[in-house]
């Protein structure tokens, strides 16, 4: 892998990340259209600069519960917030063990990717024009929880379909957006322990890797800032768009090449 094309890849991981249009579809797209064929390991490097940035984005919120951890009082509003990312933590740890073969499958199936960005489009259109300030409950982290692990799917965002979930709950912009990053710092953990035995297996230039993944997390930075804006100025619905027309051009694409 050139530094170009780990150049190109770091923005579009940055910057898609947080950003409710799916990363890792438009890796995929990435792969199909200008012939790049990044290891999975490479994708989960740049997944590591991203996850930086939400830590230190969050890091007072992750302090506050740590804390709330160590006294043990789970009754407080950190506590019960702690209680929650463990429970919408579950779907996906259960989804990513289960069904990962079937899941990588889909990595190689651009059409899949276009339905699923439809799909996408249409959760984010809709999720907009409900309005509501309910508290955060145990079935909203469990349905949160379970989209997320549907956004392993290429072409469906986990931010996307885990703010878009907490918006259709009712519940308020604020806090559905702050449990959406928090929540998704075990999952990429997780998923970085979890394929972290492939890196000596795999030859990737050093340069290339640490380029890559400082460039990251400067686009994934910027990007998280955009995605709060969207989010409290309520317009998902042009990301809503962007997922409908790209996801449109895919499958049109595919039927007709």
């Amino acid at each position: 892998m050139t530094i170009i094309e780990a150049l190109i890849l770091a923005i579009i991981q940055g910057l898609t990340e947080w950003l409710p249009v799916s990363s890792s579809g438009h890796l995929v797209i990435a792969q199909q259209f200008l012939g790049l064929n990044p290891p999975l390991i490479f994708d989960l490097l740049l997944h590591i600069g991203t996850l930086v940035v939400v830590i230190m984005a969050f890091r007072k919120d992750i302090l506050n519960i740590l804390k709330t951890l160590v006294k043990r009082d789970l009754s407080s509003t950190e506590g019960k917030l702690a209680f929650f990312i463990v429970v919408g933590s579950v779907p996906i740890a259960i989804l990513g063990v289960l069904f990962r073969e079937n899941i990588e499958q889909l990595f190689s199936n651009i059409l899949a990717v276009g339905v699923a960005l439809l799909i996408n489009g249409g959760v984010l259109f809709f999720s907009e024009k409900r309005k509501g300030n309910k508290k955060m409950g145990t079935l909203d982290s469990i349905l949160i929880g379970i989209a997320q692990a549907a956004a392993l799917i290429p072409g469906l965002s986990r931010s996307g379909l885990t703010v878009s979930t907490g918006l259709l709950n009712k519940i308020d912009k604020q806090t559905a957006f702050r449990y959406s990053f928090l929540l998704s710092i075990p999952a990429i953990l997780g998923a970085t322990l979890f394929e972290f035995r492939d890196i000596a297996a795999i030859n990737i230039e050093l340069t290339s890797i640490v380029v890559a993944t400082v460039l990251s997390m400067i686009v994934g930075y910027v990007s998280l800032k955009m995605l709060h804006r969207i989010v409290m100025s309520e317009r998902f619905h042009l990301f809503a768009y962007y997922c409908t027309i790209v996801g449109g051009a895919i499958i049109i694409y595919t039927i007709f090449q």
